[in-house]
């Protein structure tokens, strides 16, 4: 439960490092993300989802 939490304030400083040091650059992405087709979007997603439970993996190991 530990690593869970610690996870989620990892991602919760990120998440804040993004919005407060690029916040022009995080708008231009967005209308990136508008313009791009819905299943390229979801393909994407299932991919970054496969690379964090492979980096999951990888770490209980390390």
């Amino acid at each position: 439960m530990k690593e869970i939490i610690m996870a989620l304030g990892l991602l919760a400083v990120i998440e804040g490092l993004v919005l407060a040091l690029v916040p022009l650059r995080l708008e231009d992405l967005l209308k990136v993300l508008r313009d791009t087709p819905i299943q390229t979007l979801r393909n994407i997603g299932l991919g970054v989802i496969a690379l964090g439970v492979a980096i999951v993996w990888i770490a209980q190991y390390l």
